[in-house]
């Protein structure tokens, strides 16, 4: 979906950024990032994500990190507030009936959970669920995790196939109120924006402080 992204340096590393929608993109990550905006949901992120690093692999210019970064919903967290993602499970695999657990896709050898790459220290951490559904009211009942979003799991899988660690950051947009319409998710992004470019200041702030100060041995 987008022909524009760029890849960023934090500090010694470049990073490609990954967002679903332009809508999430508001002027303070305008200022920072130009990301890969795939679209909305797991089948459009999937392959918009593959087909960016395989054109970057052809060019030899692979990211050495990619953070999947929007909006979520929660009916746990603090709405608005900024969290990275300590891991990640896909909500719509279910195939129990032929008896792997919920969660695990068959044969694929991989937990019903991924882990993602650390983010900076410190900083509040959840769990994601990623899925193709809009999720509101008692839909969260059914749901092991802190936060849901359409789009970190298939991201995260397509960036295994590339070696590429991949860090996870999300603003709480909606969950506390059932949905009514697209203005109870868009009403919240232009908080979100400025949390998530804050929270990428830190990662770079991180990022630069560990190669000007290396270190010391044990």
């Amino acid at each position: 979906m987008s022909e524009t992204f760029e890849l960023t340096n934090f500090g010694p590393l470049t990073v490609l950024c990954v967002m679903a929608a332009q809508a999430e993109y508001g002027p303070a990550l305008r200022a920072r990032i130009r990301p890969l905006v795939t679209g909305v949901g797991p089948v459009e992120a999937a392959v918009e994500t593959t087909a960016a690093l395989a054109r970057l692999a052809a060019e030899d210019r692979l990211p050495d990190v990619l953070i999947s970064l929007g909006s979520a919903g929660s009916q746990k967290l603090e709405h608005a507030r900024v969290y990275w993602v300590d891991e990640v499970a896909y909500r719509d695999m279910d195939a129990s009936a032929i008896g792997f657990p919920k969660g695990v896709t068959p044969f694929l050898n991989e937990p019903a959970s991924l882990t993602l790459a650390s983010g900076p220290a410190g900083q509040p951490y959840a769990r994601l669920a990623t899925g193709a559904s809009v999720v509101t009211g008692e839909a969260y009942d059914d749901i092991d995790a802190d936060m849901v979003d359409m789009e970190t799991y298939a991201v995260v899988r397509a960036a295994a196939k590339f070696g590429v660690p991949v860090m996870g950051l999300r603003g709480i947009s909606d969950g506390k109120a059932d949905l009514t319409g697209l203005s109870d998710w868009t009403d919240t992004l232009s908080v979100i924006d400025e949390g998530l470019a804050e929270a990428l200041d830190l990662l770079k702030a991180e990022f630069e402080r560990l190669t000007a100060d290396p270190m010391e041995p044990a």
